[in-house]
């Protein structure tokens, strides 16, 4: 039940840095979606074969093309998450990033009908709670000038669309894996793909901060993916989004601190009740 909550903090100083990161003009969206990546896979590297899983089914020629597709949808939400914060605040931004958690819960409800309810929860104590905290964070977000959608908001929307088909495709794979393997073939082959698709070179400007910055984001993403992994496998991909509902109050907090980007009195009431809701799933 913890590990979520750990995941909510890796999401949120995550994604304050990868703004931190893509703001700077050298830095390209196409060059941090090699690189991006290339950064996580050395961060991995040497723990591999401490936690190195990979079961026999996983081989089948069903379940690699459900992992090919995965890594594609992966691509696409990375392109499109990278190419709105790098034109965006990150405050403008969580409307359509609080859509992840709305698309996955929805995907899940529909994938149980499908696929069944051993691999996708549906249990109403759990959905109802994680609903409405999503509906009061959808709430707290929208502004007037949010329905004249930019650009850069309607890149978020994708990406966290692609994002949450991404992670709930995975559910159908990830017990032939460790969570850790599983995100590391997944990382490896968006690396390849970067590699092979854009070839784009490191730039003269590219510095010792920002390359400390990236490895320090990668591993944040490896801590948050491998937790939301463990907690799929464990309590449910509903249960695990309701617990990563934090991770919007924790970016409130990092924003205000960090970028001086104040949050607003809906955004605290949010957080109120996405609290009680995540209190209510789990001990009521």
């Amino acid at each position: 039940m913890y590990l979520p909550i750990l995941g909510a903090a890796a999401l949120a100083t995550g994604t304050i840095i990868e703004r931190l990161i893509l703001k700077r003009k050298n830095i390209s969206v196409k060059f941090y979606e090699t690189y991006s990546f290339l950064a996580i896979v050395l961060v991995m590297l040497p723990f591999v074969f401490l936690f190195w899983k990979v079961s026999p089914e996983a081989l089948t020629t069903k379940n690699i093309l459900i992992f090919a597709l995965i890594s594609f949808t992966a691509v696409l939400a990375n392109l499109f998450t990278y190419y709105s914060i790098k034109g965006e605040k990150v405050s403008n931004l969580e409307p359509a990033k609080v859509t992840e958690s709305l698309f996955t819960i929805l995907l899940a409800i529909l994938f149980s009908f499908i696929f069944g309810e051993v691999l996708y929860e549906r249990n109403s104590h759990v959905m109802i709670p994680a609903l409405i905290a999503v509906a009061a964070l959808l709430f707290s977000h929208i502004k007037r000038h949010h329905f004249e959608f930019n650009k850069y908001f309607l890149a978020a929307i994708g990406g966290s669309f692609f994002f949450a088909l991404e992670l709930v495709l995975s559910r159908l794979i990830l017990n032939f894996y460790s969570p850790f393997s599983f995100y590391f073939l997944r990382c490896a082959t968006i690396c390849l793909f970067g590699f092979i698709l854009f070839r784009e070179k490191v730039p003269k400007e590219f510095d010792h901060h920002t390359l400390f910055h990236m490895f320090l984001a990668a591993a944040i993403w490896v801590i948050f993916r491998v937790t939301v992994y463990y907690g799929y496998m464990k309590i449910g991909i509903i249960s695990t989004t309701l617990m990563l509902l934090l991770g919007p109050i924790l970016i409130y907090f990092l924003a205000w601190k960090f970028l001086k980007e104040k949050p607003s009195w809906k955004n605290i009431v949010a957080s109120i009740i996405i609290i009680a809701c995540v209190a209510y799933a789990n001990f009521a």
